[in-house]
């Protein structure tokens, strides 16, 4: 099994990202998934039902999300049908939404847990246990399970990846929409990364425009965060490969934007 996983959409100019180079991506990783983390992907903060479907339609197979689950209040109206999206799973049972999903690839499943961290972040339930009780479910099932772990702080990140290692073919980071240099294959054979990266605008902070950011660190004082329609772009993700147990066999990092572009990437090992 082959996953591609791309990283934090950012409002129009990551969503524009996908529509160009996701095909070409496709067709030289021929994966068996494309997962996506989209919880910016509505003006930087959220989703609405018409990107879900528009990603949907664009070769995106499943979504992920985080802290912005919410920042769409239409969000409310169609989460609970979206069969091809989770939400942080150790959100209050109260929260409309599921943290994992399977899903069926020809003969194999494939189990999708989204969890998010608590450091620096809203207090909600303990992802570690909650990744302790969906694991336990899941592995009645299937032995190939993918974790998106959303969390600002790069040690709650690699805690979580050594602590499921063995348990799921992979753990990968999402959030802080820098992209981390440490893609591996931990001992007992889960894959891991601790930040992905981000899809979006290539020339701000974050996919945010650096005005009002650079302002505020100055400053200290409230801005607006604007989120670009137009600009450069970035694209930032992973392809996997998985064993027939569900262990990881290689990891390899995407990152395409004008100083990296799509021609001069990539392995050998990985084209088909």
């Amino acid at each position: 099994m082959r996953i591609l996983f791309i990283g934090d959409i950012v409002g129009k100019v990551g969503r524009e990202a996908i529509t160009e180079i996701l095909p070409k991506l496709k067709q030289r990783y021929r994966p068996t998934v494309t997962i996506v983390n989209a919880e910016n992907a509505a003006h930087g903060k959220g989703i609405t039902e018409k990107i879900y479907k528009q990603l949907l339609r664009e070769g995106v197979d499943f979504i992920t999300m985080g802290n912005h689950t919410y920042g769409q209040r239409q969000i409310y109206e169609f989460i609970q049908d979206a069969k091809r999206m989770v939400r942080p799973a150790n959100f209050p049972e109260e929260a409309p939404g599921i943290g994992m999903r399977m899903i069926n690839l020809n003969d194999k499943k494939l189990a999708i847990i989204n969890l998010q961290g608590r450091s620096f972040m809203p207090v909600i339930d303990d992802p570690f246990k909650k990744a302790d009780q969906l694991i336990q479910e899941a592995q009645k099932e299937t032995n190939y399970i993918f974790v998106d772990f959303h969390a600002e702080t790069t040690s709650e990140k690699n805690a979580m990846g050594w602590y499921l290692d063995g348990r799921v073919s992979a753990v990968v980071g999402t959030h802080t929409h820098i992209q981390t240099a440490d893609e591996r294959i931990l001992n007992q054979g889960t894959a891991y990364i601790t930040d992905v990266g981000m899809t979006g605008y290539y020339d701000g902070i974050l996919g945010i425009n650096r005005d009002e950011v650079i302002t505020r660190f100055i400053t200290s004082l409230p801005q607006r965060h604007v989120v670009p329609d137009e600009g450069r772009s970035v694209l930032s993700g992973v392809v996997i490969d998985l064993k027939e147990d569900g262990s990881a066999k290689k990891i390899e990092r995407i990152l395409i934007n004008d100083d990296h572009p799509f021609d001069s990437f990539g392995s050998n090992a990985f084209k088909i």
